[in-house]
Protein backbone atom coordinates (compact mmCIF):
# COMPACT_ATOMS: atom_id res chain seq x y z
CA UNK A 1 0.00 0.00 0.00
CA UNK A 2 1.48 3.32 -1.04
CA UNK A 3 1.29 6.27 1.32
CA UNK A 4 2.74 9.75 1.77
CA UNK A 5 4.91 10.19 4.85
CA UNK A 6 6.18 13.69 4.11
CA UNK A 7 3.99 15.01 6.92
CA UNK A 8 6.13 13.09 9.44
CA UNK A 9 9.38 14.78 8.43
CA UNK A 10 10.59 17.16 11.16
CA UNK A 11 7.53 16.26 13.26
CA UNK A 12 7.33 15.08 16.86
CA UNK A 13 5.60 11.70 17.20
CA UNK A 14 4.42 10.44 20.59
CA UNK A 15 3.75 6.70 20.97
CA UNK A 16 1.99 5.28 24.03
CA UNK A 17 2.90 1.67 24.75
CA UNK A 18 5.96 2.42 22.66
CA UNK A 19 8.00 -0.56 23.87
CA UNK A 20 5.47 -3.11 22.60
CA UNK A 21 5.62 -5.01 19.32
CA UNK A 22 3.89 -2.26 17.39
CA UNK A 23 5.95 0.50 18.98
CA UNK A 24 9.25 -1.14 18.09
CA UNK A 25 8.19 -1.65 14.48
CA UNK A 26 6.87 1.92 14.26
CA UNK A 27 10.09 3.43 15.64
CA UNK A 28 12.18 1.37 13.22
CA UNK A 29 10.19 2.75 10.28
CA UNK A 30 10.02 6.30 11.66
CA UNK A 31 13.80 6.54 11.94
CA UNK A 32 13.93 6.38 8.13
CA UNK A 33 11.49 9.29 7.79
CA UNK A 34 13.59 12.05 9.42
CA UNK A 35 11.30 13.02 12.33
CA UNK A 36 12.37 15.76 14.71
CA UNK A 37 11.66 13.57 17.73
CA UNK A 38 10.09 10.22 18.63
CA UNK A 39 8.81 9.98 22.21
CA UNK A 40 8.47 6.38 23.42
CA UNK A 41 6.13 6.40 26.41
CA UNK A 42 5.64 3.26 28.51
CA UNK A 43 5.71 2.05 32.10
CA UNK A 44 8.37 -0.70 31.91
CA UNK A 45 11.88 0.62 32.50
CA UNK A 46 13.54 -2.68 31.54
CA UNK A 47 11.80 -2.75 28.15
CA UNK A 48 12.83 0.87 27.61
CA UNK A 49 16.41 0.04 28.54
CA UNK A 50 16.48 -2.92 26.15
CA UNK A 51 14.81 -0.97 23.34
CA UNK A 52 17.21 1.96 23.74
CA UNK A 53 20.11 -0.40 23.05
CA UNK A 54 18.64 -0.97 19.58
CA UNK A 55 17.07 2.42 18.89
CA UNK A 56 19.28 5.04 20.53
CA UNK A 57 19.29 7.92 18.05
CA UNK A 58 19.45 11.68 18.74
CA UNK A 59 15.73 11.96 17.93
CA UNK A 60 14.54 9.20 20.30
CA UNK A 61 13.29 9.99 23.79
CA UNK A 62 12.27 7.37 26.35
CA UNK A 63 9.79 8.48 29.00
CA UNK A 64 8.50 6.35 31.85
CA UNK A 65 4.81 6.81 32.55
CA UNK A 66 1.37 5.24 32.54
CA UNK A 67 -1.62 6.31 30.46
CA UNK A 68 -3.62 6.09 33.69
CA UNK A 69 -1.68 9.10 35.01
CA UNK A 70 -3.12 12.16 33.24
CA UNK A 71 -0.65 14.63 34.75
CA UNK A 72 2.43 12.71 33.71
CA UNK A 73 0.94 11.89 30.30
CA UNK A 74 0.12 15.54 29.59
CA UNK A 75 3.61 16.67 30.58
CA UNK A 76 5.33 13.96 28.53
CA UNK A 77 3.24 14.82 25.45
CA UNK A 78 4.31 18.48 25.38
CA UNK A 79 5.42 19.53 21.89
CA UNK A 80 3.98 16.48 20.13
CA UNK A 81 2.50 16.92 16.65
CA UNK A 82 1.09 13.41 16.27
CA UNK A 83 0.05 10.74 18.77
CA UNK A 84 -0.21 6.98 18.21
CA UNK A 85 -2.10 5.37 21.09
CA UNK A 86 -0.90 1.77 21.23
CA UNK A 87 -0.90 1.20 25.01
CA UNK A 88 -3.42 -1.41 26.12
CA UNK A 89 -4.03 -4.55 28.12
CA UNK A 90 -4.79 -6.95 25.29
CA UNK A 91 -4.53 -10.51 26.60
CA UNK A 92 -8.11 -11.81 26.66
CA UNK A 93 -7.73 -14.11 29.73
CA UNK A 94 -5.83 -11.42 31.67
CA UNK A 95 -8.56 -8.86 31.01
CA UNK A 96 -11.26 -11.33 32.04
CA UNK A 97 -9.46 -12.08 35.33
CA UNK A 98 -8.54 -8.43 36.03
CA UNK A 99 -11.53 -6.47 34.71
CA UNK A 100 -11.00 -3.28 36.71
CA UNK A 101 -7.37 -3.06 35.61
CA UNK A 102 -8.41 -3.55 31.97
CA UNK A 103 -10.98 -0.77 32.30
CA UNK A 104 -8.48 1.59 33.93
CA UNK A 105 -5.90 1.09 31.17
CA UNK A 106 -8.00 0.61 28.03
CA UNK A 107 -10.84 3.02 28.78
CA UNK A 108 -9.65 5.54 31.35
CA UNK A 109 -6.19 5.56 29.76
CA UNK A 110 -7.72 6.32 26.37
CA UNK A 111 -9.73 9.18 27.87
CA UNK A 112 -6.50 10.57 29.29
CA UNK A 113 -4.76 10.38 25.92
CA UNK A 114 -7.58 12.45 24.38
CA UNK A 115 -7.42 15.05 27.16
CA UNK A 116 -3.62 15.28 26.99
CA UNK A 117 -3.72 15.61 23.20
CA UNK A 118 -6.19 18.48 23.47
CA UNK A 119 -4.21 20.18 26.22
CA UNK A 120 -1.09 20.06 24.03
CA UNK A 121 -2.86 21.10 20.78
CA UNK A 122 -1.75 17.92 19.02
CA UNK A 123 -2.49 17.94 15.30
CA UNK A 124 -3.80 14.37 15.03
CA UNK A 125 -4.06 11.21 17.11
CA UNK A 126 -4.93 7.65 16.17
CA UNK A 127 -6.11 4.79 18.39
CA UNK A 128 -5.04 1.24 17.65
CA UNK A 129 -8.10 -0.98 17.96
CA UNK A 130 -8.95 -4.60 17.22
CA UNK A 131 -11.46 -6.77 15.40
CA UNK A 132 -12.48 -7.90 18.89
CA UNK A 133 -14.00 -4.43 19.43
CA UNK A 134 -16.57 -5.20 16.74
CA UNK A 135 -19.65 -6.81 18.32
CA UNK A 136 -17.52 -7.80 21.35
CA UNK A 137 -17.97 -10.99 23.35
CA UNK A 138 -15.14 -10.58 25.86
CA UNK A 139 -14.04 -7.78 28.18
CA UNK A 140 -10.99 -6.89 26.11
CA UNK A 141 -13.20 -6.35 23.07
CA UNK A 142 -15.71 -4.38 25.14
CA UNK A 143 -13.02 -2.03 26.48
CA UNK A 144 -11.71 -1.47 22.95
CA UNK A 145 -15.23 -0.76 21.73
CA UNK A 146 -15.60 1.94 24.40
CA UNK A 147 -12.14 3.29 23.56
CA UNK A 148 -13.24 3.61 19.93
CA UNK A 149 -16.36 5.52 21.00
CA UNK A 150 -14.23 7.88 23.10
CA UNK A 151 -11.98 8.67 20.14
CA UNK A 152 -14.81 9.04 17.64
CA UNK A 153 -16.71 11.41 19.93
CA UNK A 154 -13.65 12.99 21.57
CA UNK A 155 -14.31 16.40 20.04
CA UNK A 156 -17.02 17.01 22.67
CA UNK A 157 -14.33 17.48 25.31
CA UNK A 158 -13.19 20.82 23.94
CA UNK A 159 -14.21 23.86 21.97
CA UNK A 160 -11.89 25.65 19.59
CA UNK A 161 -8.75 23.78 18.50
CA UNK A 162 -8.82 20.03 18.76
CA UNK A 163 -6.79 17.29 17.08
CA UNK A 164 -8.15 15.01 14.40
CA UNK A 165 -9.03 11.84 16.33
CA UNK A 166 -9.38 8.61 14.37
CA UNK A 167 -9.23 4.85 14.87
CA UNK A 168 -7.47 2.00 13.10
CA UNK A 169 -9.20 -1.36 13.51
CA UNK A 170 -7.37 -4.47 12.29
CA UNK A 171 -7.00 -8.18 12.99
CA UNK A 172 -4.40 -10.48 14.54
CA UNK A 173 -0.81 -9.30 14.11
CA UNK A 174 1.71 -11.90 12.96
CA UNK A 175 4.44 -12.38 15.56
CA UNK A 176 3.12 -9.89 18.13
CA UNK A 177 3.10 -10.72 21.81
CA UNK A 178 0.28 -13.17 22.46
CA UNK A 179 0.29 -14.45 18.89
CA UNK A 180 -0.68 -18.10 18.45
CA UNK A 181 2.38 -18.77 16.28
CA UNK A 182 4.96 -19.10 19.10
CA UNK A 183 2.44 -21.15 21.09
CA UNK A 184 2.04 -23.61 18.21
CA UNK A 185 5.81 -23.70 17.71
CA UNK A 186 6.34 -24.66 21.35
CA UNK A 187 3.63 -27.32 21.15
CA UNK A 188 5.13 -28.71 17.94
CA UNK A 189 8.17 -29.87 19.90
CA UNK A 190 5.84 -32.29 21.73
CA UNK A 191 4.11 -33.49 18.57
CA UNK A 192 0.60 -32.26 19.47
CA UNK A 193 -0.96 -28.90 18.59
CA UNK A 194 -4.01 -27.78 20.57
CA UNK A 195 -6.64 -26.14 18.37
CA UNK A 196 -9.80 -24.64 19.83
CA UNK A 197 -12.11 -25.26 16.85
CA UNK A 198 -11.29 -26.70 13.39
CA UNK A 199 -13.55 -24.13 11.72
CA UNK A 200 -12.21 -21.05 13.51
CA UNK A 201 -11.00 -18.23 11.23
CA UNK A 202 -9.00 -15.08 11.88
CA UNK A 203 -7.89 -11.96 10.01
CA UNK A 204 -4.14 -11.68 9.61
CA UNK A 205 -1.80 -8.68 9.22
CA UNK A 206 1.97 -8.28 9.54
CA UNK A 207 3.52 -5.71 11.85
CA UNK A 208 4.94 -3.77 8.92
CA UNK A 209 1.53 -3.64 7.24
CA UNK A 210 -0.08 -2.49 10.48
CA UNK A 211 2.44 0.33 10.95
CA UNK A 212 2.11 1.41 7.32
CA UNK A 213 -1.67 1.56 7.62
CA UNK A 214 -1.50 3.57 10.85
CA UNK A 215 0.80 6.12 9.16
CA UNK A 216 -1.63 6.30 6.25
CA UNK A 217 -4.56 6.92 8.59
CA UNK A 218 -2.69 9.48 10.68
CA UNK A 219 -1.86 11.47 7.57
CA UNK A 220 -5.18 11.43 5.74
CA UNK A 221 -7.92 11.24 8.38
CA UNK A 222 -10.18 14.23 8.94
CA UNK A 223 -11.29 12.85 12.29
CA UNK A 224 -14.15 10.78 13.72
CA UNK A 225 -13.42 7.87 11.36
CA UNK A 226 -12.57 4.18 11.81
CA UNK A 227 -10.15 2.96 9.18
CA UNK A 228 -10.17 -0.76 8.37
CA UNK A 229 -7.63 -2.39 6.03
CA UNK A 230 -8.76 -5.11 3.64
CA UNK A 231 -7.06 -8.13 5.14
CA UNK A 232 -6.54 -11.76 4.23
CA UNK A 233 -7.79 -14.43 6.61
CA UNK A 234 -6.93 -18.02 7.46
CA UNK A 235 -8.30 -20.99 9.33
CA UNK A 236 -6.47 -21.65 12.58
CA UNK A 237 -6.21 -25.33 11.73
CA UNK A 238 -4.47 -24.47 8.43
CA UNK A 239 -1.97 -22.36 10.36
CA UNK A 240 -1.34 -25.28 12.71
CA UNK A 241 -0.73 -27.58 9.74
CA UNK A 242 1.64 -25.07 8.14
CA UNK A 243 3.69 -24.83 11.36
CA UNK A 244 3.83 -28.58 12.10
CA UNK A 245 2.43 -30.68 9.23
CA UNK A 246 3.34 -33.93 10.94
CA UNK A 247 1.97 -33.10 14.38
CA UNK A 248 -1.29 -34.45 15.76
CA UNK A 249 -4.18 -32.01 16.28
CA UNK A 250 -6.09 -31.97 19.56
CA UNK A 251 -9.41 -30.08 19.51
CA UNK A 252 -9.87 -28.46 22.93
CA UNK A 253 -12.94 -26.24 22.38
CA UNK A 254 -13.36 -22.49 22.38
CA UNK A 255 -12.39 -20.43 25.41
CA UNK A 256 -14.92 -18.15 27.14
CA UNK A 257 -15.58 -15.05 25.06
CA UNK A 258 -13.85 -16.45 21.99
CA UNK A 259 -15.61 -16.09 18.63
CA UNK A 260 -15.63 -18.65 15.86
CA UNK A 261 -15.15 -15.85 13.31
CA UNK A 262 -14.08 -12.24 13.88
CA UNK A 263 -15.72 -9.13 12.45
CA UNK A 264 -13.94 -6.02 11.25
CA UNK A 265 -17.18 -4.33 10.20
CA UNK A 266 -20.47 -5.17 11.91
CA UNK A 267 -23.83 -5.26 10.08
CA UNK A 268 -24.95 -2.08 11.86
CA UNK A 269 -21.93 -0.16 10.53
CA UNK A 270 -22.09 -0.96 6.82
CA UNK A 271 -24.64 1.71 5.87
CA UNK A 272 -22.01 4.35 6.72
CA UNK A 273 -18.95 2.49 5.44
CA UNK A 274 -17.07 3.66 2.35
CA UNK A 275 -15.17 0.97 0.45
CA UNK A 276 -11.91 1.98 -1.21
CA UNK A 277 -9.54 -0.21 -3.19
CA UNK A 278 -7.50 -1.45 -0.23
CA UNK A 279 -9.37 -0.26 2.86
CA UNK A 280 -12.71 0.77 4.34
CA UNK A 281 -13.66 3.96 6.19
CA UNK A 282 -16.44 3.69 8.77
CA UNK A 283 -17.81 7.22 8.82
CA UNK A 284 -19.37 9.04 11.78
CA UNK A 285 -23.15 8.84 11.89
CA UNK A 286 -23.44 12.23 10.21
CA UNK A 287 -25.56 12.60 7.03
CA UNK A 288 -23.21 15.24 5.62
CA UNK A 289 -20.12 13.07 6.03
CA UNK A 290 -21.90 9.99 4.70
CA UNK A 291 -23.24 11.96 1.73
CA UNK A 292 -19.74 12.98 0.64
CA UNK A 293 -18.89 9.28 0.21
CA UNK A 294 -22.21 8.27 -1.37
CA UNK A 295 -20.57 6.86 -4.50
CA UNK A 296 -18.24 4.70 -2.41
CA UNK A 297 -20.63 3.23 0.15
CA UNK A 298 -20.12 -0.52 0.44
CA UNK A 299 -22.66 -3.12 -0.58
CA UNK A 300 -21.37 -5.62 1.98
CA UNK A 301 -23.62 -6.74 4.82
CA UNK A 302 -20.59 -7.16 7.10
CA UNK A 303 -16.87 -7.90 6.90
CA UNK A 304 -16.10 -11.21 8.59
CA UNK A 305 -13.05 -13.49 8.71
CA UNK A 306 -15.11 -16.29 7.16
CA UNK A 307 -15.75 -14.01 4.15
CA UNK A 308 -12.52 -12.02 3.82
CA UNK A 309 -10.83 -9.97 1.14
CA UNK A 310 -8.88 -13.14 0.30
CA UNK A 311 -7.69 -16.39 1.91
CA UNK A 312 -4.04 -17.01 2.73
CA UNK A 313 -2.55 -20.00 0.95
CA UNK A 314 -0.44 -22.64 2.71
CA UNK A 315 2.65 -21.22 1.01
CA UNK A 316 1.88 -17.71 2.29
CA UNK A 317 1.32 -18.99 5.82
CA UNK A 318 4.64 -20.85 5.77
CA UNK A 319 6.41 -17.72 4.51
CA UNK A 320 4.92 -15.62 7.31
CA UNK A 321 5.97 -18.17 9.90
Amino acid sequence: MSYDTNYLKDSVIFITGGTGSFGKAAVKMLLNLSPAKIIIYSRDELKQHDMARTFNQPCTRYMIGDVRDLGRLTRAMEGADFVIHAAAMKQVPTCEYNPIEAIRTNIEGTKNVILAARQNAVEAAVLLSSDKACAPLNLYGATKMVAEKLFIHGHVYSSGHYPFLSVVRYGNVVGSRGSVIPIFQQQAAHGVLKVTDPNMTRFWITLEEAVTFVFLTLGMSTGREIHVPKLPAMRIIDLASAIAPDADIEIIGRRPGEKLHELLIAPGETYRTAEMEKYFIILPDDPKRIGKYQAHLTQREQYSSDDPYRWLSSEELKEMI
